[in-house]
């Protein structure tokens, strides 16, 4: 089961770090590795939603979500985007990006390099959003209970992510962007540069969101029609087998998976800068990783067995979090890669261990409940 389902995974993953190796030694490797658990810890709460919505879905919408939606997911977003990010940040045409990236890596380092106060504010600023709107919703469970709950309350303030996100941007230009590169011998000013950026990503999530919003509402009013067509149906007496949600439902269904998928993508992306500035190695890595998450998806929608580990999405949104910090950092100061890495891969798996423990707890006070039921009834006997 496992190998019928991670196959595909399993086979381009050997075949990425081949290419690694070949392309880079050793040390890429590291690097591909690192940015395919970073990408696959990033997306694992994606996949959890998209099994939820896709186990409702025909046939037909799985296998078009499993194979146009790998194709928009691997090779659009995780190929093309990272270069179109280049491309726009330093002002080149995306054939000519291609080309630096490929053949003259000096100057397309120099070109990154460049650019990265700005890609890091704009990432910085669209990672922060996702954390920031995720801590202050109020959740019926709770991993960090003593920082949740507060925090919870505060997020009944309306648009208090947005005003926090631009303090934390005011700060990071007026921190950060002041001497953040060094270009002949001078110190270059980057804040406007910073501010300009980070508000785009600001903009960018929020169009994101509003749209993921918009498709969510479509969705569920039309799984609203099918239910009060399944009901019609049953008060007639006319038969209706509406299993699973076919037609116009599903069409919202995928459109809005795709949008959270390109969300989720950008996550990656924008994380990876913050680890390599090598599109290759970035490429490997996030497609490697992506792959995972579509087995993943697939996985759940077929067990789901993983849905048990509750505190996985909260650990997967506070390594967005760090990132979001680590990014905003990088404008003026460098962080060692591993470091990078490895935040994410401690919080999920600190996440993934406390629910462990939390379904053990659990286990263990349905059974005592159990005993004390049967205690009391043979006593009553």
């Amino acid at each position: 089961m496992v190998l019928k389902t991670f196959g595909w995974s399993f086979a381009v993953t050997a075949l990425g770090l081949v290419a690694a190796v070949f392309y880079g030694g050793w040390a890429a490797l590291g690097v591909v590795a690192i940015l395919s658990v970073l990408e696959i810890s990033l997306s694992f709460d994606n996949a959890v939603v998209n099994a939820g919505i896709l186990k409702k879905m025909s046939a037909f919408w799985q296998k078009i979500f499993l194979t146009i939606g790998i194709l928009i997911a691997v090779f659009g977003m995780r190929l093309v985007f990272p270069v179109v990010i280049v491309a726009l940040s330093a002002q080149l045409g995306p054939i000519e990006a291609v080309d630096l990236a490929l053949t003259d890596k000096d100057q397309y380092q120099q070109y990154v390099t460049d650019a990265h106060p700005s890609i890091a504010a704009f990432g910085g600023m669209f990672l922060l959003m996702i954390f920031l709107d995720f801590i202050f919703e109020d959740r019926d469970i709770k991993w960090l209970k003593w920082l949740e709950r507060p925090l919870a309350k505060l997020g009944k303030v309306d648009m208090l992510s947005v005003c926090i996100a631009l303090i934390v941007l005011l700060i990071s230009a007026m921190t950060f962007a002041t001497h953040a590169h060094q270009h002949g011998g001078t110190h270059v000013d980057k804040a406007e540069t910073v501010l300009l950026a980070g508000i785009g990503g600001l903009i960018t999530y929020m169009i994101v969101g509003g749209l993921s919003g918009y498709f969510e509402d479509k969705l569920e009013e039309e799984e609203e029609r099918e239910h009060e067509a399944e009901e019609e149906a049953a008060r007639s007496g006319k038969p209706r087998s509406a299993v699973v949600i076919a037609g116009k439902a599903a069409f919202f269904m995928f459109l809005y998976l795709e949008v959270l998928d390109a969300s989720f993508s950008f996550d990656g992306v924008i994380g990876a800068f913050a680890i390599t500035n090598d599109i290759v190695l970035m490429a490997l890595g996030l497609g490697i990783g992506a792959m995972y998450v579509r087995s993943l998806t697939v996985y759940l929608v077929r067990q789901g067995t993983l849905d048990d580990y509750v505190y996985l999405e909260h650990g997967a949104h506070y390594a967005i979090g760090a990132l979001a910090v680590i990014l905003l950092v990088t404008i003026r100061y460098e962080i060692n890669e591993f470091i990078t890495g490895s935040v994410g891969v401690i919080l999920i798996a600190w996440s993934f261990w406390s629910s462990v423990r939390r379904n053990k707890a659990l286990a263990a006070a349905e059974g005592k409940a159990g005993s004390d039921e049967k205690t009391e009834v043979s006593s009553g006997v």
